[in-house]
């Protein structure tokens, strides 16, 4: 899948002393952030998993409007701004994510693997990678 590249809109609110960021080509794709390094991490954070959603759907993903067309309702603390996500590499973080997985063994397995300083993640995850001819 490929780069997406798409403008934002930051918007400071002095109600709730923070960003609102918008993207004026993806309704509902929306956050805040605390200040601007925060809203600009925030926004990559919601493009890249409404785009994720999006792709996943199979919904149309509209082109990105020009940021020329946007820069002239800015004023004051706001900004515009691209936003560029890669839902492949997203997904790749996604597949290499470590999960917590419960599994049930036997009291004398779990006592002997301590004794023997087991590390039972890495054992599992070794005999998971064999089994399934990974490795």
């Amino acid at each position: 899948m490929p780069k997406y590249m798409y403008v934002a809109k930051f918007e400071w609110e002095d109600e709730s002393n923070a960003y609102n960021v918008t993207f004026p080509d993806l309704l509902g794709c929306v956050t805040f952030g605390t200040d601007i390094a925060d809203a600009i991490h925030m926004a990559k954070d919601v493009l890249e998993g409404f785009l994720l959603v999006a792709e996943d759907d199979a919904e149309v993903i509209p082109d990105a409007s020009d940021f020329q067309q946007l820069n002239h309702s800015i004023s004051g603390k706001d900004f515009i701004q691209y936003v560029e996500v890669d839902t492949d590499s997203a997904r790749r973080r996604e597949d290499n994510k470590s999960v917590n997985k419960m599994v049930t063994l036997p009291n004398y397995l779990v006592q002997l693997g301590k004794e023997n300083n087991v590390n039972f993640s890495a054992m599992l995850q070794k005999a998971l990678r064999e089994e399934l001819n990974l490795e």
